[in-house]
Parts: C-alpha cells; structure tokens; sequence
C-alpha cells in the first residue's frame, strides 16, 4: 500500500469485519460522507484485499466459511420480505415446489402461508416447521444428514429422495453470484443438493438480496442462466444484467417502492 488507512477507513476495515456485511447507505450514515467517498473507500480496501466489495456494499474476504445461521436471519430482512411477497406472487395456489436451505427460503416460506393447496419438498427443517401447520400443504422432507448449524438436511441420501421428484418449482436461496454469473456457496454436499433441485423442477426460481452479488463462496452451484426469473431488492450490476437478458432470464426487482404499492 501506498500510503496508510486513514481513520474512515480504518474504521470501515473494522466494522465489515465485526458485522460480516455492511451496505453503502448504512456507511453513509455512520460517517457523514457522500455515496460516492464511500464508493472509493470501498474500491481502495477492495484492490488492497482488505475487504469483499460487493453491488451495495462489502463483507470480509473469505470464501471458505459462511456467517452464522443468527447473523443470516437478521441480515437484509426487510429486503428479503419484499423479495418473500413477489416470489409468491407468482406461484399459483396447487402448486407443487421445491425449497431448499437459506434464510431468504425460510422468509419465502413464511410468505406462501395464505396459499392453497401447495405440496412442498424441502431440505430445511425450518421450511418444514414453518409450512407443516397449514392443514391444506402437504410438506414432505428430504431423508439425509442434518446439519445442526442451520436445519439443512444434505448428503448422497438427499440427492437420492429429491432425484424421485420432478415439481414445478425450484425456489433456490444462494451464498454468493459472481460477476460472470456463476452461483456459489461454501457447502459442497449443499451445492449438490440444489443442483438437483434444479434439474428436478420445471421452473426455477432465484432469490437473492443485493449482498449477494459479488460475494465470494469457494463452491460453484452453476450459472445464473440455468434460474428461470431472479428476485432482488436491487438492480443487480449491470453485467448481470447483460447476462440475464441475453438468456431471456426474468428479472425482478423487489424494491421499497413497489413494496408501497402493493
């Protein structure tokens, strides 16, 4: 490095690193400067490898380990309820679907309860406990290891049960969208499993909060393209964009504004 770290952005290194993700707006706030000081902070900590610049925001460099299931559900949650409601906007009642492991699955969940008639396949305990009650679902559970960190149920006997359905949706949570469109976690037996899903739906689903993308995860799940519409709460970069349009991908944006209208 040229010259030291002045106290901003010393401070900005910290708080990513304590917090495990920070947006734009909320630096903005803690430090009195533009949009644009904190975009060249962020561009500066980023080339030094001090942080993981992402659309939106910054989390810390590290590829091989997740934040914990508490941090997750607490993150982004108002942006993954909006995202949640126009996910479920479109899918009909008497559908059949898939839903795999992530909070922003969970939030989907929750928001399909006023459905009718939904069949669920899932390998989250917590979809499980959160759908099961409605009388009118049926909720049937992958066989499998369950990890004990977040209710993910996952391994070569998940893969197995899934492989018996072909459902009409795949409704996928996701660690981390690189900027050539390649989606990544940090589980293998994870990836694998979502990966099935994928191929065992008629429809899939992408739902992702703007911290995902540009977020680094060391396991590639696949490509954007392979989703039939991705739901978030920003427009994401604009190669994503690109990448998205060229392949006839739906893209929506589930922002405050039309959170309001509806």
């Amino acid at each position: 490095m040229d010259k030291p770290l002045n106290p901003r952005q010393a401070a900005i290194v910290r708080r990513v690193e304590q917090s495990g993700h920070v947006t734009i707006d909320e630096l903005v706030d803690a430090y009195d400067v533009t949009p644009q000081t904190i975009r060249r902070d962020l561009t500066l900590l980023s080339d030094e490898g001090l942080i993981a610049r992402f659309h939106g925001g910054a989390s810390p460099v590290n590829s091989t380990e997740n934040l914990s299931y508490q941090d997750r559900q607490i993150l982004n949650q108002a942006a993954k309820e909006r995202i949640a409601a126009q996910v479920a906007e479109q899918i009909p009642d008497h559908a059949s679907l898939f839903i795999n492991i992530g909070t922003t699955t969970e939030t989907i969940a929750r928001a399909l309860m006023n459905h009718r008639g939904l069949q669920i396949v899932t390998n989250n305990l917590h979809v499980a406990t959160i759908m099961s009650p409605k009388e009118d679902f049926r909720v049937i559970i992958a066989s499998g290891e369950v990890r004990n960190r977040d209710g993910g149920i996952v391994g070569e006997a998940t893969l197995d049960f899934i492989r018996q359905f072909k459902l009409d949706y795949g409704i996928i949570g996701i660690s981390g969208i690189d900027e050539d469109g390649s989606l990544l976690d940090y589980d293998y037996r994870e990836v694998r499993v979502a990966q099935t899903i994928i191929e065992h739906s008629r429809h899939v689903f992408l739902a992702a909060d703007n911290s995902k993308f540009g977020r680094r995860a060391m396991v590639r799940l696949g490509s954007i393209t392979q989703a039939d519409a991705v739901f978030t709460d920003q427009p994401p970069p604009k190669t994503i964009e690109d990448i998205l349009a060229q392949s006839d991908v739906r893209l929506f944006i589930c922002d405050e504004r039309q959170a309001e209208a509806v």
